[in-house]
């Protein structure tokens, strides 16, 4: 069993920073990539950023392309979300999820069936 756990949330405010830490136990395997979804009340989750294993591809949604990046340190089995400029419109629960995959330039898909999930860690952005 592995077990994610997300940290780094906050209240900020608008056009701060944050990074998030998606941090993995359980002895997981290498090759799982990793994605960043949110949920705020009343909408849908939705997959916000995404990286492989290998750490040589990621994948941010249209809204976020130009603020948030995912990265990870597989030394740490620690994956990460830098969110720059945020907007109150990015308030909302942060969750990180892992899929297995042997591809090294995998990335999730919003449609794809997460193997393991965090618990989430909420982000307020103040205007």
């Amino acid at each position: 069993q592995v077990q994610l756990v997300e940290s780094g949330g906050g209240l900020v405010q608008a056009g701060d920073s944050l990074r998030l830490s998606c941090q993995a136990s359980g002895r997981p395997r290498s090759t799982y990539a990793v994605g960043w979804f949110r949920q705020s009340p009343g909408k849908d989750r939705e997959l916000v950023a995404g990286v492989s294993w290998s750490g040589e591809s990621t994948v941010a949604t249209r809204s976020v392309k130009d603020r948030f990046v995912a990265s990870r340190d597989n030394d740490k089995n620690t994956v990460y979300l830098q969110m720059n400029g945020l907007k109150p419109e990015d308030t909302a629960v942060y969750y990180c999820a892992a899929k297995y995959s042997s591809g090294r330039y995998y990335v999730p898909r919003p449609e794809d069936d997460m193997d393991y999930w965090g618990k989430g860690t909420l982000v307020t952005v103040s205007s």
